[in-house]
């Protein structure tokens, strides 16, 4: 078994940042894949971001490409999104997930689920 909590989320104007945590407890999870997904309002869940670090790769969604970074921190459990730049359309509950396929843009690919961090761009 593999908990996930997040953190980190909050209300943030355009054009500005913010990091997100997820913090994981319980088996190792250095071999799962990690990603970020979030939901809109009144939206489907969607792929953000995720990462496959045992083979060197890390997946974006053309929408948040070079503004979110993914990344991991192996000694303490956690993976991190760093998002800049952010828009109001960025505005979502933000979810970190853990699996160990490969196809990491798909939602089924995950086992593991946190309980998601709320992210809100407004001015």
């Amino acid at each position: 078994q593999v908990q996930l909590v997040e953190s980190g989320g909050g209300l943030v104007q355009p054009g500005g940042s913010l990091r997100l945590s997820c913090a994981a407890s319980g088996r190792t999870f250095s071999s799962y894949a990690m990603g970020w997904f979030r939901q809109p309002p009144g939206k489907e869940r969607e792929f953000v971001a995720a990462g496959r670090w045992s083979d060197g790769y890390t997946y974006y969604a053309e929408s948040v490409k070079g503004r979110f970074t993914i990344s991991r921190d192996n000694v303490k459990n956690t993976v991190y999104l760093q998002m800049n730049n952010l828009k109001p359309e960025d505005t979502a509950l933000y979810y970190c997930a853990a699996g160990g396929g490969y196809m990491v843009r798909t939602i089924t690919n995950y086992s593991y689920w946190g309980q998601g961090t709320q992210v809100t761009v407004s001015s």
